[in-house]
């Protein structure tokens, strides 16, 4: 594209956007409030499986031998244990070292003098390879002979899984919404543009002006509002999230749960409203001339 025809494009289109300045404004603040609450939603949805995966790389399951074995019988049974499905890493633990770990909970150890290690049983820690598993894999090494019960916190799996999933499905459906939205904010504000220069794009039509070069000025406008839009947001969504974060993890969720550090994700976070900045000004702008060209 030559130049002169770039600066004509460009031109054009700031035209559009300061001839209607109050209306371009409103645009881009509404813009600015569908990203954040999409950008909200994606980066709690985004923690959520943060919190998943660690929950996988943590969580264990713990299956108990039966008491009769014997430490030889009971380390038998490994090959059985990582045999099962969605097993990742088994480590046993014998009766004394069970004790030692139990004890190792209490200042007082006096009061375990008396206490023998045979209390305890040979056990298996199990890790996981997918948390959402964990009902099913309990039910599994039950089965396996010589293994007399499992532990396993299946109500804390379920739990954070549904909230993952219902986050999820909300995400999606937010992001459909606030885009449609977004776009329909654009493309009427640029109707208005095309709508004063109606008879212009009749007469550039009737010397033979291709729908492209009609087309173009308008479509900057709505680049250059989704631009703006989506770096505004951006800029807004990074504030808030901080915020946000020196709050959780000042507080008694932080020990629980760590959220993911904005920095992390800065880079597609930011080509993420960029990019749908963008996307959503050129089709508005492109649906907001359509009408116009039917001549």
């Amino acid at each position: 594209m030559k130049l002169n025809r770039f600066m004509y494009l460009l031109r054009e289109g700031m035209r559009g956007i300061v001839s209607h300045g109050f209306r371009s404004f409103a645009t881009v603040t509404i813009i600015v409030a569908c990203l954040v609450i999409m950008g909200s939603f994606s980066l709690l949805s985004i923690n959520v499986d943060s919190i998943i995966e660690d929950l996988e790389q943590q969580r264990e399951v713990l299956a108990f031998v039966d008491e009769t074995y014997t430490e030889a019988d009971a380390r038998a049974l490994e090959a059985a244990v990582r045999a099962t499905a969605n097993v990742r890493e088994v480590k046993f633990i014998t009766r004394g070292e069970a004790m030692d770990s139990y004890m190792a909970q209490f200042e007082d150890q006096s009061i375990f003098e008396s206490v023998d290690s045979s209390v305890f049983r040979d056990r298996y820690v199990v890790h996981l390879n997918d948390v959402t598993r964990m009902a099913e894999t309990r039910s599994a090494l039950r089965q396996i002979p010589g293994i007399a019960d499992v532990s396993a916190h299946e109500e804390l799996a379920e739990g954070v899984v549904t909230v993952r999933n219902v986050v999820s499905a909300v995400t999606v459906v937010l992001v459909i919404i606030l885009l449609v939205v977004s776009m329909f904010i654009i493309s009427n504000t640029i109707k208005l543009a095309a709508f004063t220069r109606r008879e212009e794009i009749a007469i550039m039509k009737m010397v033979g002006a291709s729908n492209g070069f009609i087309r173009l000025p308008f479509i900057v406008e709505g680049l250059a509002l989704g631009f703006v839009g989506g770096l505004v947001a951006f800029l807004l969504e990074w504030a808030i999230y901080n915020v946000i974060m020196e709050k959780v993890m000042a507080g008694i969720a932080g020990v629980l749960f760590k959220l993911i550090p904005f920095g992390d994700i800065f880079a597609p976070m930011l080509l993420l409203y960029l990019g749908v900045g963008l996307a959503v000004g050129a089709l508005g702008g492109a649906m907001a001339i359509r009408n116009y060209l039917k001549v």
